[in-house]
């Protein structure tokens, strides 16, 4: 490792190229602070050198790591860029507005500018090689326009834009540095020569980086790890990427372009869109999509439950000491095969099994099973059972939280599942089945039929927080009632679930058989008849769902008034079906309940038998 002194001219001046590979982070720099700063510091360099030209000493702007490429024949010596590369583009973005303004006023620092943005001569492929740095895929399109607005943009492998209307920061930061110049080299309201020429010495001799050039011992990925351990905003995402193609080493490159970056555009360059950087929360964790992903991509690897905060040194760990891979490309393909996954179960489409159960997921908080269904999805082998398999966790799920069992130790259950299912003779879809039935406490055990009715019928559950479950029950309920009559009937609008009778029922539908009872008496049978009719409320035979808010005014109405406007949501069937109902009472919320459970129970089946889950394991040839 060889460490150099350059000014910003000297980085580039002579003829080379800088490299960055596409795997790293894209073009990020903002007017504040990093912008405004680096100006603040051009500006204390040209005051210094006014000042006192001798006694001048460069103002120190980080570093930046360099490895040299091996090059051949016509090849303009190059370097892959393994640091730096936020300085080493917004240096180049500088010298671009210095020449544009230059150039405005006939100024001859144009042209001396121009010979530190492009190289000439005799080079192998001049229309990639002529510009000294070559920025990450994404960058390309609006940094080439930049620096010479004349390229032929399809001829140099800029991809087209796929983010109309954003405005890259490459552009901004262009277009700042240049208002900057502009304002620095006008005096009233004239150019001002001398200012332009003292800026330009600036650049050459006021403003220095320590140019780190690696040489064949040293290992790249602990460098950069050692220089952005502090300060720097890196997600586990970010050191992830760097890691992983950081040891693709020695491929070289070609037509201009280093190898690695097919890599990159093959298997990570998708996971830098939109998509993977948009946040996503996990309790009271919010992170990038990204990172969750490869929290769950490698606690299904390892069958361990992994912290995103420790999401990076863990894979570290776990490539360095167990070498899981063959090489880097199929290191990648793993990857890539769990984002394909996790994306459709983000995306929640209903005519993918995998979409239904990302909705199913998202409305019961469940992101702890997301391991072992990456496993399943792609490990696992399933294949065509990967429908039933995900039936069997979703009922799994939804049988313990209408009987009220905890969650809390639901990612290292399902970690312990994963690992089981992996490591067992049976088939996948057999072995999953047999490991969810094995469950014998309140942690991890799947409620039978009979525990299930109970909670169904006896236990509260409407709940605010619980909106979504509801929802997500009564829909799936509501589907089975309309494929049992062979009907297609696709409802648009948002579904909210409503009280038939009301949670304010005391003014409008009162006990009956008590008229007689004055307020100032106190009946203990009225008493009793209350609060039987109070715990009826919240239970699932009460409540259904409708396609719009009724108002208040209806919603605690009388049985004469709501109950024809609920039956008014006539595309539901479940709301067809109280026209059999002439009265509302805790005995019909009972037959409803009892009714509504008899269809759950064939949609969220239930556990092994016991028997059967003992045999299994004694008997795995023969399960």
């Amino acid at each position: 490792m060889r460490p150099f002194t350059r000014s910003i001219i000297e980085l580039f001046d002579g003829k080379k190229r800088y490299l960055i590979p596409l795997y790293q982070r894209q073009y990020a720099w903002s007017v504040s602070p990093q912008l405004e700063l680096l100006w603040e510091d051009i500006e204390r360099a040209v005051m210094r050198l006014e000042a006192d030209r001798q006694a001048a000493t460069p103002h120190f702007m980080g570093a930046i790591v360099i490895a040299q490429i091996k090059t051949f024949g016509k090849q303009v010596q190059a370097f892959e860029v393994i640091d730096g590369q936020q300085r080493l583009t917004t240096f180049q973005l500088l010298l671009a507005a210095f020449r544009d303004v230059a150039n405005a006023h006939g100024s001859v620092y144009g042209q001396e500018i121009s010979k530190l943005i492009y190289n000439d001569g005799v080079m192998e492929t001049p229309e990639v090689e002529r510009f000294k740095l070559w920025p990450t895929l994404t960058d390309r399109r609006s940094f080439v326009h930049l620096i010479d607005p004349n390229a032929d943009l399809a001829s140099i492998g800029a991809a087209p834009d796929d983010e109309e209307g954003v405005v890259r920061p490459a552009v901004a930061a262009h277009a700042w540095f240049k208002a900057r110049i502009e304002e620095h080299v006008t005096v009233d309201g004239a150019f001002d020569a001398f200012r332009l020429e003292k800026l330009y010495e600036a650049l050459q001799a006021g403003l220095a980086a320590v140019s780190i050039e690696l040489e064949g011992g040293d290992d790249p990925q602990t460098i950069f790890e050692t220089l952005n351990s502090r300060g720097v905003d890196l997600s586990a995402g970010d050191l992830m990427r760097n890691f992983i193609f950081q040891r693709a080493k020695g491929l070289g490159q070609e037509h201009g372009s280093l190898n690695v970056d097919k890599l990159y555009s093959e298997h990570w360059l998708p996971l830098d869109r939109w998509f993977w950087r948009e946040e996503d929360n996990r309790g009271r964790q919010t992170k990038p999509r990204l990172d969750w992903l490869l929290v769950d991509h490698l606690s299904m690897k390892r069958a361990e439950v992994v912290s995103v905060e420790q999401l990076f040194e863990s894979y570290r760990r776990w490539i360095l000491n167990e070498t899981p891979f063959s090489s880097v490309e199929q290191e990648l393909q793993s990857i890539s095969s769990s984002a394909a996954i996790h994306r459709r179960i983000a995306e929640q489409r209903s005519d993918d099994v995998l979409g239904r159960f990302g909705r199913f997921a998202k409305a019961f908080d469940v992101s702890t099973a997301m391991p072992l269904v990456l496993y399943l999805a792609t490990d696992g082998a399933i294949d065509q059972d990967l429908p039933d398999a995900l039936a069997m966790i979703e009922a799994f799920i939804l049988r313990r939280d209408i009987c009220g069992l905890t969650t809390k130790n639901y990612n290292r259950m399902f970690i312990d599942v994963l690992d089981k299912v992996r490591s067992s003779s049976l088939p996948a879809l057999r072995a999953l089945e047999v490991q969810l039935s094995s469950g014998d406490s309140e942690l991890n055990r799947w409620p039978n039929d009979e525990e299930w009715k109970a909670g169904w019928l006896g236990r509260d559950q409407y709940k605010g927080p619980r909106q979504p479950r509801l929802r997500y029950l009564f829909e799936a309920i509501e589907k089975s009632k309309r494929t049992a009559l062979s009907e297609e009937i696709e409802i648009k609008s948002e579904l909210t679930i409503e009280h038939i009778m009301p949670q304010k029922w005391r003014s409008q539908w009162p006990v009956p058989g008590f008229e007689h009872v004055t307020e100032d008496e106190i009946d203990v049978d009225q008493l009793a008849r209350e609060m039987e009719r109070e715990q009826a409320i919240n239970k699932l035979g009460n409540l259904t769902l409708l396609t719009h808010s009724l108002n208040a005014t209806v919603s605690n109405g009388p049985f004469s008034v709501k109950m024809p406007a609920v039956r008014a949501h006539a595309s539901l069937t479940l709301n067809r079906e109280l026209n059999a109902f002439d009265h509302w009472d805790e005995e019909t919320i009972l037959q409803r309940g009892q009714a509504l459970f008899e269809v759950a129970r064939k949609i969220w089946r239930g556990p092994l038998e016991k028997e059967k889950v003992s045999a299994a394991v004694a008997s795995p040839v023969e399960a």
